[in-house]
């Protein structure tokens, strides 16, 4: 069983998360929050798989919360967005969010995500996470370029699956382009991520998208 939290200001919105995401069995609403900071308090008190998130919210900002939440390891964050992007989901990603969700997916989109989260694949829809890699990666709100040097450390089938979480694959469609076991690759995910000190697998697309691999 998925535990999410939903963390939504609009109540309208949040109501239909939350009946979506009731309608999968294997999915369970633990919590709803209706600003940051209520979100951050509920997941330290209950705990959740997940907690899906607002960006832009009241007391708190769904960023500063994802931050919080990401940095004291309660829980993996998924942001709610839409295609009319702005620094607020590149704060998210470099705060650690695990993956992103347009606001008027599908219902089936909404609990793919979640399970897809759920598994530690946090490119949620590669369509849209190479289009916010590109956007963001290249914008004017960009960090400095990382540097190259950051990829020493790493084995060169390290290398190739980061080229490969960087085009947005999930770690089957890794595992078939590199013709090995998707275990394998969820471990080379772990140890690379480790390695780069990156706290989420979209942090990693996006250094792949910078260094050009």
């Amino acid at each position: 069983m998925i535990h999410v939290l939903v963390a939504e200001d609009q109540s309208a919105v949040r109501a239909g998360l939350v009946l979506i995401l009731r309608s999968a069995p294997d999915i369970e609403v633990v919590g709803e929050a209706a600003d940051g900071e209520r979100a951050v308090e509920l997941a330290r008190e209950l705990r959740p798989d997940l907690v899906l998130m607002d960006v832009q919210m009241p007391r708190l900002d769904g960023v500063s919360a994802t931050r919080q939440i990401v940095a004291e390891g309660v829980a993996d964050v998924l942001v709610l967005t839409t295609f009319d992007l702005d620094e607020y989901v590149f704060g998210a990603l470099r705060a650690g969010a695990a993956g992103f969700l347009l606001k008027n997916a599908e219902a089936r989109d909404l609990l793919e995500a979640v399970r897809t989260v759920a598994r530690g694949e946090g490119i949620v829809a590669p369509a849209v996470t190479r289009r916010l890699i590109a956007e963001f990666a290249a914008g004017p709100v960009r960090k400095a370029k990382a540097d190259p040097a950051v990829l020493d450390g790493l084995t060169r089938r390290e290398r190739e699956v980061l080229s490969c979480v960087g085009q947005g694959l999930s770690n089957a469609g890794i595992a078939e382009r590199l013709q090995m076991a998707e275990g394998t690759v969820k471990t080379h995910v772990s140890r690379l991520l480790a390695k780069l000190e990156l706290r989420s697998r979209v942090q990693a697309a996006v250094l792949a998208q910078e260094l050009g691999i």
